[in-house]
């Protein structure tokens, strides 16, 4: 879950059952700011080990200020629009061009960095929203409704100005979230994958080979232009699931002249993750404990992790036999069997639940055992369900988790609760699927935008647009139309 800890999850005071410490926070281009004299603190759950190892730096006040509400971008470039712009504003069309509430336009124009306000009908803007829509039309919007295709309109055009040039997928595009995650780059290749934008999906994809690192393993973030990692936070194992898993369904829609050999040269960066990933699995078929999705240790093993090695596994395995690896796939699917054995020993008779210990309660990560991540084990329709009913909010959305230590208060998440919708359409329950998406696309803000949480009041709140909830709302009505999305085998 991308972001400051202080914004994504943590309170700004401290309580009886919490402890404080220093959060460090860095800036768009990746340098840290200290403001020492208005000091902001992260509280940390008693349980929970510390998610930033860096101490001493604290995060800048600024990172409360008014986040972005939208994207203005020349794909290249992209600017944030602040609330003050968005009011009375719309973007043009299928496009990053804004309409201001005076009825001027501004946008990015090619080869700038910077808007510029121009009047209504400037040629450049109108050849900007061309070529918006030109790109959209090449590849494919989902939906079975005109809202749900100008959801994914707007979803796609947002990754589209989040993904840089060399690959990295911005999961925000404010302060806190201007980084690069292995995981949500990973929903969103798979995204673009599916919807017939394979440049894009495959960029992606280059850019997490870049960045992983020698061991097999990658950081929790990393700067946008590749440099590394921002600050001293854990790296989380599940990345080691998530890529592979992406790098399979890039695949499976990559054009087939040319998708072999670019495999092959992806290949590397699989065998090593797949290699690690099944070198830390212990006696008992489970990964060590890491950092979840959450961003937060655990003491034991988590189902956050436990779930995206399992995929990442299965997929490597399939990849290999594309290639005529057959040691790598035999060796791969082994430690998927021993994998898959430990959770269903392990996990199951807890209904899924966040850590092995049972000490953690409910997590909305238990999705993550359904398609189009693992062929859905016969007892996880019923975890679904008792999961999904134990997190849901009087708003109608989802808290990530009920571990009675973490504070995440009355706001809901849109990237916990869509990952329902995607489940359900994945294990044959579409009425229930829709139901969650069509909440969730009630919750996108007056410029059309994907908030990152929703208040206890049903108002978008936090950033918007993010390009997870954005790539897992794409990736479910794309699962909801026609043939579905394919699962990697096991």
């Amino acid at each position: 879950m991308p972001a400051v800890r202080l914004v994504r999850w943590a309170a700004v005071t401290t309580a009886a059952a919490c402890v404080a410490f220093p959060l460090s926070a860095a800036g768009p281009a990746g340098a840290g700011h200290t403001d020492a004299r208005r000091p902001v603190f992260l509280v940390r759950p008693v349980g929970h080990r510390s998610p930033v190892d860096a101490v001493g730096s604290y995060a800048p006040l600024s990172v409360l200020g008014a986040p972005t509400v939208g994207l203005l971008s020349n794909t290249a470039a992209t600017e944030g629009i602040t609330p003050a712009t968005a009011q009375g504003a719309g973007y043009m069309g299928r496009s990053n061009v804004l309409r201001l509430a005076s009825g001027r336009w501004k946008y990015v124009p090619h080869g700038r960095t910077a808007s510029v306000v121009v009047a209504a009908g400037d040629p450049a803007a109108r050849q900007q929203i061309a070529q918006s829509g030109a790109w959209l039309a090449a590849g494919r919007v989902p939906g079975g409704s005109p809202a749900q295709r100008a959801a994914a309109e707007r979803a796609l055009l947002t990754m589209r100005a989040l993904l840089r040039p060399n690959g990295a997928m911005a999961a925000g595009w404010s302060p806190g979230w201007m980084y690069s995650w292995p995981r949500d780059s990973s929903f969103a290749c798979a995204a673009f994958a599916h919807t017939g934008h394979e440049a894009e999906a495959y960029r992606i994809l280059r850019y997490s080979a870049a960045t992983q690192r020698a061991d097999g393993t990658w950081e929790a973030r990393t700067r946008l232009d590749g440099s590394g990692p921002p600050d001293g936070r854990r790296w989380q194992l599940d990345a080691n699931g998530w890529v592979p898993w992406s790098a399979w369904q890039w695949y499976q829609t990559a054009p087939r002249t040319t998708r072999r050999a670019r495999l092959a040269g992806l290949y590397p960066m699989i065998r090593k993750a797949a290699d690690h990933a099944a070198a830390s699995l212990r006696a008992d078929g489970l990964p060590p404990a890491s950092p979840d999705y959450w961003e937060l240790m655990t003491a034991t093993t988590n189902i956050g992790t436990a779930a995206p090695l399992l995929a990442g596994l299965n997929s490597s395995a399939d990849l290999a036999r594309e290639l005529n690896r057959p040691g790598d796939a035999a060796r791969w699917a082994a430690a998927a069997r021993r994998l898959s054995a430990g959770i269903a020993e392990k996990f199951a008779p807890l209904g899924y639940q966040r850590t092995v210990d049972g000490q953690h309660g409910r997590d909305s990560a238990a999705a993550f055992m359904a398609p189009p991540f693992n062929t859905a084990p016969a007892d996880l329709p019923r975890a679904l369900v008792a999961t999904y009913q134990a997190l849901l909010l009087p708003n109608g959305g989802l808290t990530p988790g009920n571990d009675r230590t973490a504070p995440w208060g009355g706001n809901a998440w849109t990237p916990s609760t869509s990952f329902f919708a995607l489940a359900w359409a994945g294990t044959g329950r579409p009425a229930k699927a829709r139901q969650v998406l069509d909440w969730v696309l009630s919750k996108r803000n007056p410029l059309g935008e994907l908030p990152e949480k929703v208040d206890a009041t049903g108002r978008p709140s936090s950033v918007a647009p993010l390009a997870w909830t954005g790539s897992i709302t794409v990736l479910t009505l794309v699962a909801l139309d026609g043939k579905g999305l394919p699962t990697p085998p096991s």
